[in-house]
C-alpha cells in the first residue's frame, strides 16, 4: 500500500528519495511527502496532495539539501487525503513516516493530548511521533525511545523515525508490515519495498517481525522484541524493475496482459522434464511431505483468492485429495478444524498481503502438518516464514489490477497439483505426462489467443454506456468468471458480478434485461450442453451476450449474442487461456471509458493493512 523510503549518507539524498516513491508509485496512494535534515541543520518538509511529480515540483521550487531524510507516499486510512494529512509527520524535532493501522491510536491520542500534545492531522500515525518524542526526554537514545513506544502500539505498523538535532542515524520498527535495509558503500537506505532501492544498491536486510534497528551510515544494528542484538541474513537481488518502461504500450497494465506467455515460460522453466513435474521445484522436503499430505487448505485474496479457487476444483479432480479454499480475512477470525495432515498453501502476489500472513502466522500455531506460499517476491514475508516456497516469476507487475501474477499462480498451482497427484499415487504418469505437455504448449495457447485484441476492442464499445454488467461460468470456469467480474470494476468502474451459470434461476435472472451485458465463458467441456441451457435462459428474457467461446463449441452469432472464438486448448489449461479476453475486455473497457487504468481509484497494489 503505502510507500516507505529513507536514507543516511553524505550525498544529498532528494533525489534518491523522490526516485524511490516513483518506483513505489504502482502501489496506488493518494499524497506523497518528504523530510530531510538539511545541511544548515535545520528540518525541510514538503508534502503535496497527488502525484509523486507534484512533490517533485515542489522540490524543485524549494530545494532540500541534505544526507538524512525519509520520504512517504500515502494510501488514506485514517483522515481523507490531503495535505495535514500526509506523511511525514513532525513531533518537535521527531519525524516520522508509517505504514499501517495503530488500532488504539483513540486511547493514545486522549493520552498525549493530557501531557499537552496537540495534534495537527486526523491520522494514527501522528501519535508515533508524539510518543516518540515524550519517551525521547527519558531516554537516551532515538533507538532507545523507538523500542520504549513500540511496547505501547497495537496494530500493524512499518515505521522508520529521525530526529533533526542527530542526522547521523534513522530508526525503524517493523510488525505486521515490510520494512527492508539496503546496504550501501558509507551510506545505507531503508524503504516499505526493495524495488525502491534498486538505482543504489542490490544488498539488502529484510527485517523479521518485531524486529527495531538503528541504521548509520557505516553500520546496521537490529534488535529483537525483547531487545537482544540479532543478525539477518543479507541477501543480493536480482530483481529487475522496469516501471518507467511501457515499451510500445500505452499502460502497464496492457504491456503486462501480453507479457505472459513469457511469464508462463519463466514459471515453467526448469521445473518441468518432458513428461513430469520436478518436486523439488517447491522446495526441499516437498516429496515426503506431498507423499503425506490429506488434505489441502487454501488461503488467499481478491484476485489470488480465484486462483485458488481454480486449484480446488483441479486438486480434487486431478490429484484426488479433498481441498478448501477460504478468504484470508475470514479464516483468521472464525474457529476452524484443522483435518490430519493438512497442508497449507497460501497465495499471494506481494508475500505482504496483511490478512494472508496473519493466517498464515494463525494456521502454523493450529496443527498444519506444513505451509508452502505461492509468490512473486523473493525474501517477502511469506515466503520467508513459510516451511516451503514457490515462486512465480512473474516479473514486477506495475498495474494495480493483476494480469500476469494470476496466470503464472494458476500455472504453478497446476504443477503443484500434478506433483501432489503423483507423489500420492492417484495420477498415473499418462495422465502427468498430457498435463506437463498441456502447461509446455500453454505459451502458444496465449500467444493465439491475445490476436483476438482487435475484436475485443471493438466489442468493448458496447460497454460504454452500461452500468452493470453478469459474468457466467461453470465448473474451474466460475472462478474466471468471477475474475473477469473483478477486472472489470476493477479498472472501469461498471458494477460486475459473477454467478456460477446454473444458479441464475435461483435469482439472478430477475436483473436480466436488453441494459445488463452478459459475460459467458464457454470452453468446450463437460458442461458445455448445461451452459448452453443457462444462455438461452437469458435469451428468451432478452438479454444481450457476450460469449467467449471454444471455436469448437458450435455457438452461432445472432443480433443477441456476440461471440468471440477462443482457440481450442487442453481442458487443463482452459482457465488460464480464458483469462486473457476478459483481461483485454476489461482494458478496452476501461481505456474507453477514460479511468486511470493502472491506478484506479481507492485500489492498492499491496494491502498490508486490514
Amino acid at each position: 500500500m503505502c510507500g516507505i523510503v529513507g536514507a543516511v549518507a553524505q550525498r544529498d539524498v532528494a533525489e534518491i528519495l523522490v526516485e524511490g516513491l516513483r518506483r513505489l508509485e504502482y502501489r496506488g496512494y493518494d499524497s506523497a511527502g518528504v523530510a530531510i535534515v538539511q545541511a544548515s541543520g535545520q528540518l525541510g518538509r514538503l508534502r503535496e496532495l497527488g502525484k509523486v511529480q507534484a512533490l517533485a515540483t515542489a522540490l524543485e521550487a524549494q530545494p532540500l539539501a541534505g544526507g538524512t531524510g525519509i520520504a512517504h507516499t500515502r494510501w488514506a486510512t485514517h483522515g481523507e487525503p490531503s495535505q495535514r494529512n500526509a506523511h511525514p509527520h513532525v513531533s518537535g524535532d521527531i519525524v516520522v513516516v508509517h505504514n499501517g493501522i495503530i488500532e488504539n491510536h483513540e486511547s493514545l491520542r486522549a493520552e498525549l493530548q493530557g501531557k499537552g500534545y496537540e495534534f495537527s492531522s486526523d491520522t494514527d500515525t501522528e501519535v508515533i511521533a508524539h510518543l516518540v518524542h515524550y519517551h525521547r526526554q527519558q531516554c537516551d537514545s532515538l533507538l532507545a525511545a523507538l523500542q520504549t513506544t513500540v511496547k505501547e502500539l497495537r496494530g500493524a505498523y512499518g515505521t522508520v523515525l529521525m530526529d533533526a538535532r542527530d542526522p547521523s542515524c534513522l530508526v525503524v520498527a517493523r510488525s505486521g508490515s515490510p520494512l527492508v535495509i539496503g546496504l550501501g558503500l558509507g551510506e545505507n537506505f531503508i524503504a516499505s519495498d526493495q524495488l525502491a532501492l534498486l538505482p543504489v544498491t542490490r544488498r539488502f536486510l529484510f527485517l523479521e517481525e518485531g524486529d527495531v534497528a538503528e541504521v548509520t551510515r557505516r553500520e546496521v544494528r537490529i534488535f529483537d522484541t525483547d531487545g537482544n542484538p540479532v543478525v539477518r541474513d543479507e541477501l543480493e537481488s536480482d530483481v529487475t524493475h522496469d516501471a518507467g518502461d511501457k515499451g510500445e504500450y500505452r499502460h502497464h497494465m496492457l504491456k503486462e496482459i501480453y507479457e505472459q506467455p513469457k511469464a508462463i515460460t519463466d514459471t515453467l522453466e526448469g521445473r518441468i522434464t518432458e513428461s513430469a513435474v520436478v518436486v523439488d521445484s517447491f522446495g526441499n522436503g516437498a516429496r515426503d511431505i506431498f507423499e503425506k499430505v490429506e488434505h489441502i487448505q487454501l488461503i488467499a485474496c481478491g484476485t489470488s483468492y480465484h486462483a485458488g479457487m481454480v486449484a480446488r476444483y483441479w486438486f480434487e479432480a486431478l490429484a484426488g485429495i479433498s481441498c478448501d479454499i477460504e478468504i484470508a480475512s475470514e479464516f483468521r477470525y472464525r474457529k476452524s478444524v484443522v483435518r490430519p495432515n493438512s497442508l497449507l498453501i497460501t497465495l499471494s502476489q506481494s508475500g505482504e498481503t496483511a490478512d494472508t500472513l496473519a493466517a498464515l502466522r494463525l494456521a502454523k500455531q493450529s496443527g498444519f502438518m506444513s505451509s508452502l506460499a505461492i509468490c512473486n517476491v523473493p525474501g517477502s514475508s511469506l515466503v520467508r516464514e513459510s516451511d516451503l516456497a514457490f515462486m512465480t516469476r512473474a516479473g514486477a507487475e506495475i498495474g494495480v489490477a493483476s494480469t500476469k501474477a494470476f496466470t503464472t499462480q494458476l500455472a504453478g498451482l497446476l504443477m503443484l497439483v500434478t506433483a501432489v497427484g503423483r507423489c500420492r499415487g492417484y495420477m498415473t504418469a499418462e495422465t502427468e505426462t498430457e498435463l506437463v505437455q498441456s502447461l509446455r504448449a500453454l505459451p502458444g495457447h496465449l500467444v493465439d489467443t491475445l490476436k483476438l485484441a482487435a475484436d475485443i476492442e471493438v466489442l468493448a464499445e458496447e460497454f460504454s454506456e452500461k452500468e452493470h454488467s453478469l459474468f457466467l461460468g461453470r465448473g474451474e470456469q466460475y472462478p474466471i468468471a468471477m475474475e473477469g467480474a473483478l477486472k472489470l470494476k476493477e479498472i472501469s468502474y461498471i458494477h460486475a458480478e459473477a454467478y456460477a451459470a446454473g444458479e441464475l434461476k435461483h435469482g439472478p435472472l430477475a436483473l436480466i434485461d436488453a441494459d445488463m451485458p452478459i459475460i459467458v465463458v464457454a470452453p468446450n467441456n463437460e458442461l458445455l450442453e448445461k451452459l448452453k441451457s443457462n444462455v438461452e435462459e437469458v435469451r428468451a428474457r432478452g438479454g444481450q451476450l457476450y460469449v467467449f467461446a471454444d471455436e469448437q463449441a458450435d455457438f452461432k452469432g445472432d443480433a443477441s449474442m456476440r461471440v468471440i472464438q477462443v482457440p481450442h486448448v487442453p481442458m487443463a489449461i482452459a482457465p488460464i487461456v480464458y483469462t486473457l479476453p476478459l483481461q483485454l475486455l476489461s482494458y478496452y473497457v476501461a481505456l474507453i471509458k477514460g479511468t486511470d487504468v493502472d491506478q484506479p481509484r481507492n485500489l492498492a497494489k499491496s494491502v498490508t493493512v486490514e
